[in-house]
C-alpha cells in the first residue's frame, strides 16, 4: 500500500456519510433553502474535519496502545501497518485539529457576524470541545473511550450538538421538538461505534480498552444494540406525530426496513468478524434516513 492510501485509509472514508447525518437534519429543519446557504456547507466541512480528526487519533491512539494487533478483527490500521510513522500521524492530527478550528470559526462567524458575541463564544468553546473529544476518545492516559465513555460522547456530539446545534446556527433559537430527530441521529451513530466495539470486543478486552461492550459483555452488548435502534426509530416516529403536515413527512420510513433487517442479522450472527460487513449497512442507513427525513419536510 502507498502512504497515500495509507492517508486515505486512515480517513476513513466509509464513516463520512454518517458524520454529515445530522448537519443535513438539522439544516433542514432550519431553512428549507439550506443547500444554497454557505452555514450549511461550512457545517459540513467542519463535521468532516472532526470526524477524519477522530479517525486519524482513534489510529494514532490504539496503535500506540498496542490495541491495534495481530489479533485486530477489521481491517488493518495505518499506523498498524507501519507505512504511516508515529510522528507523521501525529502532525496528521495537528495539521488537521487546526484546519477544522479555522473551519469551525468561519462558520461561527458567518452565522452570528460581530453583534451575537455571546452566541460565537458559546460555540467557538463547543468548537473546542468537539476538536477535544476527537483526539481523547483514544489518545492519551485518560482516554474516554477506554473506559466505556465512547457511547455518551458520540450521542453528544454526533446527535444532539450536530442537529440542534446547526439548526441553531440558522434560526438562533431552540425548539423541543427538534431533539428527537437529533436523538434519532445520536442513537444510530452510537449503534455504529457499539457494533463496531462488538465486533473488536475480543482485542480490547485482551488489550485493556474497556469498551462498553467490554464491560456489559456481548450479549448485553446486543440487547443494548437492539434497544437504541428501536429507541431510534421511535424517536423519530413521534417527532413526525407532533409536526405532522403531509404524507411525505414519513418518507423515511423506507429506511426502517434495512435497520430491522440489520437487527435479523446481528441476533443470528455468533462470528466478531462477520459484523464488519454491517458496519457501513447502519452508518449508510442513518445517512439514507437524513436525506429521506429531509426530502419528506421539503416536497
Amino acid at each position: 500500500m502507498s502512504k497515500v492510501k495509507a492517508w486515505i485509509s486512515a480517513a476513513r472514508l466509509r464513516t463520512l456519510p454518517l458524520s454529515v447525518s445530522g448537519i443535513i437534519v438539522g439544516s433542514v429543519l432550519g431553512s428549507e433553502n439550506f443547500l444554497k446557504t454557505s452555514i450549511f456547507w461550512l457545517a459540513i466541512l467542519t463535521t468532516l474535519g472532526l470526524q477524519i480528526l477522530s479517525n486519524f487519533a482513534n489510529d494514532y491512539g490504539d496503535g500506540v496502545k498496542g490495541t491495534d494487533n495481530e489479533d485486530r478483527v477489521g481491517p488493518e490500521r495505518a499506523l498498524q501497518s507501519g507505512i504511516i510513522s508515529k510522528k507523521e500521524m501525529f502532525l496528521g492530527i495537528s495539521v488537521t485539529a487546526v484546519l477544522t478550528m479555522i473551519i469551525a470559526i468561519s462558520l461561527i462567524y458567518v452565522s452570528f457576524g460581530k453583534e451575537q458575541f455571546l452566541y460565537s463564544l458559546f460555540f467557538f468553546i463547543l468548537g473546542l470541545a468537539a476538536i477535544i473529544s476527537a483526539i481523547k476518545y483514544t489518545m492519551g492516559t485518560s482516554a474516554y473511550g477506554y473506559r466505556g465513555l465512547g457511547d455518551i460522547f458520540v450521542f453528544i456530539f454526533f446527535g444532539l450538538v450536530s442537529v440542534v446545534g446547526c439548526y441553531f446556527l440558522f434560526v438562533k433559537q431552540l425548539r423541543f421538538e427538534v431533539f428527537l430527530p437529533a436523538i434519532t441521529i445520536g442513537l444510530l451513530s452510537t449503534a455504529v461505534l457499539n457494533l463496531n466495539n462488538m465486533r473488536d470486543h475480543k482485542g480490547d478486552k485482551k488489550s485493556g480498552k474497556n469498551t462498553l461492550v467490554v464491560k456489559l459483555g456481548l450479549q448485553k452488548a446486543r440487547i443494548y444494540h437492539f434497544c437504541i435502534l428501536f429507541m431510534a426509530m421511535f424517536s423519530i416516529l413521534i417527532y413526525t406525530y407532533l409536526t405532522y403536515s403531509r404524507i411525505t413527512n414519513y418518507v423515511y420510513i423506507v429506511a426502517f426496513i434495512p435497520i430491522v433487517m440489520h437487527i435479523v442479522k446481528v441476533k443470528k450472527t455468533k462470528e466478531a468478524k462477520a459484523l464488519d460487513p454491517e458496519l457501513k449497512k447502519i452508518a449508510l442507513t442513518t445517512f439514507l434516513i437524513a436525506i429521506l427525513f429531509s426530502l419528506g419536510q421539503i416536497l
